[in-house]
């Protein structure tokens, strides 16, 4: 099972190096959105969804499908409308609350790219006390939501009742292989892929996202139940043209991490608005703040 997490990741790796996969969404013509210091959210009302589960499973000592759940968020999503900006990103890093990036050389209008599973949670945490509201990474199931029909369910199907272990590896390999085209890597504008359903900018673009759910181990049981077996929080679900593990990467592995070194290049984030404030609350704190510009305290 070791030797498969290895495959699994290594294979994600090598995805991630290589340009997106040819479910890749086209991208439109739509100028850039101006840059804001928060990104705009969108509200989604509650809605039942069908949602793959995200791990490697199972059944009586075999690898199997991840099985096909209904799931329900009844209190509705309240996400981001497009991802975060480099710009965006440089401000928490200017005030120290972010990890400078390896490279600084990315277009202040285009998402932020490059970034660790830790990176994306100090701004979120950093954007939390700026606001006064509370920001955090999606859940791979809240992502799945929110992207509605962008999202990719790339089950690979798996040979049934077989005892050898590289079928399904091979299955596997090939179904990751397939996924490697040669399109452009760069960030692009925000909106070059247009809009989904949810009104969600470039989901399924040219960039990932983190999601802050772990990896899992599962056994799916004879009644259709599963059981996890091992949770691994040192590699997230990254979700966009299709999903895929990453490992928590650390640029000084005195720190701890699973691995040290520079996340791809093409990997970003949206956060999630926890709460939204009541309007009293709204009208309270911009009040405050046109008094603070008039130096009344």
């Amino acid at each position: 099972m070791l030797l498969a997490m290895k495959f699994k990741v290594a294979a994600t790796l090598a995805a991630f190096a290589s340009p997106l996969a040819a479910s890749v969404v086209t991208p439109v013509s739509l100028a850039p959105a101006a840059t804001t210091n928060v990104a705009e959210t969108v509200q989604i009302a509650p809605a039942n969804f069908a949602y793959r589960l995200a791990g490697d499973f199972s059944k009586d000592t075999t690898p199997a499908t991840a099985p096909l759940r209904n799931l329900r968020l009844d209190g509705g999503l309240s996400i981001m409308k497009r991802q975060v900006t480099a710009a965006e990103y440089a401000i928490c890093v200017n005030e120290g609350e972010c990890p400078a990036l390896a490279s600084s050389a990315m277009a202040a209008d285009r998402p932020v790219v490059g970034v660790s599973w830790r990176d994306a949670t100090a701004y979120a945490k950093w954007l939390s006390r700026k606001t006064g509201l509370s920001y955090r990474l999606p859940t791979d199931e809240e992502w799945v939501f929110a992207a509605a029909t962008r999202a990719n369910d790339d089950a690979v199907p798996l040979p049934e009742a077989s005892d050898d272990p590289s079928k399904v590896w091979l299955a596997r390999y090939e179904s990751e292989s397939s996924k490697v085209r040669p399109v452009a890597t760069a960030p692009q504008p925000t909106g070059s892929f247009g809009a989904n359903e949810n009104g969600l900018l470039d989901v399924g673009g040219n960039v990932w996202e983190w999601t802050d759910s772990c990896f899992i181990r599962a056994k799916i049981e004879a009644n259709g139940t599963t059981r996890t077996t091992a949770t691994n929080c040192g590699v997230r679900v990254v979700q966009g043209a299709h999903r895929a593990y990453m490992t928590d990467f650390v640029r000084d592995p005195r720190t701890g991490g699973c691995a040290a070194g520079v996340p791809p290049a093409n990997l970003g984030f949206r956060l999630v608005l926890e709460r939204a404030p009541g309007i009293g609350l709204m009208v309270a704190r911009g009040a405050a703040r046109l008094l603070a510009g008039a130096g009344i305290s």
